[in-house]
């Protein structure tokens, strides 16, 4: 029995008391979702519900008493072994030794689907999750949200939402301009002006323009600096495109800002603002009505002289977004961008959207390397800062996706390089991977002894009530978890929380395998048990599997 399957059970019995009037209750207001919990204390059985404290008020009864009512209702279940009250009015259950164990078959069947779930079925999302410049290399900043933003969108994917993946290039404005210019300076010989781009890369863009266009210095003025610099923003968007996919991390939009304002998409904006009556005009220029929704002043969208605010972009990129049918924009913020907050939610009130739902807009903090002991600072090819790349280069893909993804991101974060590239329990990336490495030998053994075939494994070989060991039972309860956690990471946008859970089922998986004999000894004839506990492997193996993929990370059948 799967929590899901107990929760709907838990419900039908709160309905079955209403409709024999045990229980003065609206049909109406019979809960569409019951909690199932894991007690804190395993003595106290399998699962907790506080069902009885949920509907006390309604009823008009003290929760123990609505308990009193439930209990004999639950305990009815085929596969619940016993049911008791605790505290003001809880019901723990504890699950006959087959009913639990019959989760692993599910598992074990549902195979990749194991976990995925519909509570967002329907839903189209837009994750934006890098906003860049195309005039440099990625930085450790844009690093953090390239693993978090592309495990939201797979989170998010598992529980049913249709996630579009998008990239929003900050191609228009000065930088671009400064950019081509310090590309220029170099390709002929010049110095780089001095708030110009001074990392390495630039040289290599240089190098590169001229070996692919050398005629490109004889052009005229002002047509050379459009050249080099249209010519070094392919090249470094095409590398920033690059370095991503080295990441695991591919977008399904590449958004320019350019398109934005050449496609009308600022015009029809500024049209669907006015009809909602929160544009006006003072002092020549026109103005969005923000403070009518919490903003401390009111935004300017165009300037007395005709110029375009960048609010003016960020007013029609959001509109723009909404009018492609995204139900949900999520906006992933560096550290630096709290005052935009307010700004984009009032964005999305003007437009006519609840702020509420229509934009999530979470922060994330600074990330810092350090290397025996010291932080680095400094990247060899960008210059004053740390790249994607470098961090890639010192850890591996899988480190550095894990270990950004571990932690809720409005913490800071510190990498300790040392401890990611080493091979310890210490090193929370290798300790799940190798654990399922682990099991993934026992199963190769297991398979190499004839005990089970490489594939299609007969169900009927299984028999669950045999998995009656206390740490094969915790084991069990783990992986009966998962479901919820995911739709836990899915509706919080927390994937940090299936890190933190495939750690604890390595560690449930350990135990078992240290206090649980898994393959015969020697001559040892093969039992039942032997194969029910290959099965708990496979099922444990699967979970950690789907797991590491919902974070882009890999799951090793060797190491």
């Amino acid at each position: 029995m799967t929590p899901q399957d107990l929760a709907e059970h838990i419900r039908l019995a709160v309905t079955s008391a209403v409709t024999a009037s045990k229980l003065n209750l609206d049909h109406a207001d019979i809960p569409t979702e019951v909690v199932v919990e894991r007690p804190k204390n395993q003595d106290h059985g399998d699962w907790a519900t506080n069902v009885a404290l949920q509907i006390s008020k309604k009823v008009g009864l003290n929760p123990r008493a609505v308990a009193e009512i439930l209990l004999p209702l639950i305990a009815a279940a085929p596969g619940i072994e016993s049911c008791e009250i605790a505290g003001p009015g809880f019901i723990n259950i504890k699950l006959s030794a087959a009913s639990q164990g019959e989760l692993v078959r599910q598992i074990v069947q549902q195979g990749n689907g194991f976990g995925r779930g519909t509570s967002l079925a329907g839903k189209k999302v837009n994750v934006e999750f890098i906003s860049a410049n195309p005039t440099g290399p990625l930085h450790l900043g844009h690093t953090r949200w390239a693993a978090v933003g592309d495990a939201i969108a797979r989170v998010l994917e598992a529980v049913g939402a249709e996630s579009t993946r998008e990239f929003y290039i900050n191609d228009r404005g000065v930088q671009m301009e400064k950019f081509g210019e310090s590309v220029k300076a170099l390709a002929l010989g010049e110095k780089v002006p001095e708030d110009g781009y001074h990392g390495a890369y630039i040289g290599d863009l240089a190098n590169e323009i001229l070996a692919n266009q050398p005629d490109i210095k004889n052009l005229a003025e002002p047509q050379r600096s459009e050249a080099f610099r249209e010519a070094a923003y392919e090249l470094q968007l095409k590398d920033q495109k690059r370095v991503l996919a080295l990441f695991n991390t591919h977008f399904d939009v590449w958004y320019s800002e350019r398109t934005l304002h050449s496609s009308g998409a600022v015009e029809r904006a500024f049209t669907k603002l006015r009809e909602q009556g929160h544009i006006f005009e003072l002092d020549g220029a026109t103005w969005l009505r923000t403070t009518t929704f919490n903003d401390d002043k009111d935004r300017v969208l165009v300037k007395a002289d005709g110029e375009l605010t960048y609010f003016a972009s960020d007013t029609a990129y959001y509109v723009d977004k909404r009018s492609r049918g995204f139900d949900i924009c999520i906006y992933l913020l560096g550290a630096d961008h709290h005052g935009y907050v307010n700004r984009l939610k009032a964005i999305s009130a003007c437009a006519g959207d609840n702020p509420n739902e229509n934009i999530e807009l979470p922060i994330g903090q600074m990330v810092k390397m350090m290397k025996n002991g010291e932080e680095v600072r400094l990247s060899k090819r960008a210059g004053n800062i740390i790249t994607l790349e470098d961090l890639v280069d010192e850890v591996g893909v899988d480190a550095a996706r894990y270990t950004l993804i571990r932690y809720p991101v409005d913490s800071p974060l510190v990498l300790d390089l040392d401890l990611l590239v080493s091979r310890t329990n210490d090193n929370p990336v290798y300790y799940v991977q190798y654990a399922h490495a682990r099991i993934a030998s026992v199963i190769r053994n297991a398979v190499e002894l004839k005990l089970l075939p490489e594939t299609n494994w007969n169900p009927d070989t299984f028999q669950p009530g045999l998995l009656t060991d206390e740490r094969e039972g915790q084991l069990l309860g783990l992986l009966a978890d998962y479901p919820r956690v995911v739709a836990s990471a899915a509706e919080l946008r927390e994937p940090h929380r299936i890190a933190r859970f495939l750690e604890e089922v390595a560690t449930g998986y350990h135990q078992f395998y240290a206090a649980c004999r898994v393959l015969p000894q020697g001559d040892d004839s093969v039992t039942d048990l032997n194969i029910a506990r290959l099965w708990l492997c496979a099922a444990a193996r699967q979970t950690i599997f789907n797991g590491l993929s919902l974070l882009g990370v890999s799951a090793p059948e060797r190491m």
